[in-house]
């Protein structure tokens, strides 16, 4: 399956309203994932509003580079529905 990020709104609280090719639309909370030199400046709220879903590499992005995978993105809107665990799982996401 591959997954692109069409559409994305930032909610607040680090959270992402995406819409993906598949047409499902989830919420996705990245505030755990926000460790790491490209990614630890995004916990100042005013750099994390900036995102943009960046139409080449399809998926959202931020002004200083970083970026989530849809599919790492899919994971965090999607994590709790059972029917997605085995993909969920053959990504690496769950063991």
């Amino acid at each position: 399956m591959f997954l692109h990020v069409t559409d994305a709104k930032y909610i607040g609280e680090y959270r992402i309203e995406v819409v993906f090719s598949n047409g499902r639309h989830g919420i996705a909370d990245l505030s755990s994932a926000l460790r790491g030199p490209v990614f630890e400046p995004l916990k100042d709220t005013s750099l994390f509003a900036q995102m943009r879903v960046d139409k080449e590499l399809e998926t959202i992005a931020w002004p200083n580079g970083a970026d989530f995978a849809p599919e790492y993105l899919y994971f965090q809107a999607f994590k709790d529905d059972p029917e997605l665990q085995g993909q969920f799982k053959a990504w690496g996401y769950i063991a």
